[in-house]
């Protein structure tokens, strides 16, 4: 019998940064811009990705340095997974923190970081650039990718 793969035995905070990063899929989703209305707090969803992320990918163009380069980039941690709201539920981290253990698509089910774009996850080839976009008001789109 084999041991329990770590994200169903460690706690997300006791988690190493390498087990950690490893649960993104990679689908590129948090780094597709959202509008929030002012009055409601209601979440409008855009085609409109972060200027690091390449499009065609779905990967950040300079991951180690995005801060640095996108101050605003929300660095996903186990202390905010509640207090941000617009993470879809397919993420990773959303779906270990609520007990949902891994979608088959994942990679680290899957073994093959294609399955999320096969899976229909992935915002790679769904997107445009904000340096190409324009007024975001112009890209929101109903529902998730």
């Amino acid at each position: 019998m084999s041991a329990s793969p770590f994200w169903e035995t460690v706690p997300l905070a006791k988690m190493s940064r390498a087990q950690w990063e490893s649960l993104c899929d990679g689908c590129g989703r948090c780094c597709v811009h959202k509008l929030e209305d002012d009055e409601t707090g209601e979440i409008f969803q855009t085609n409109v990705a972060c200027r690091l992320l390449d499009v065609k990918t779905g990967r950040c163009g300079d991951y180690a340095n995005r801060k640095a380069q996108v101050p605003e980039c929300v660095r996903l941690t186990p202390a905010r997974l509640e207090e941000i709201g617009w993470l879809p539920d397919s993420c990773a981290y959303l779906r270990v923190y609520r007990g949902q253990g891994l979608a088959d698509w994942h990679p680290l089910i899957s073994g093959d970081p294609e399955s999320v774009k096969r899976a229909g996850i992935s915002v790679a080839g769904r997107v445009i650039s904000e340096t190409h976009a324009g007024e975001l008001e112009n890209h929101i789109v109903e529902g998730e990718f």
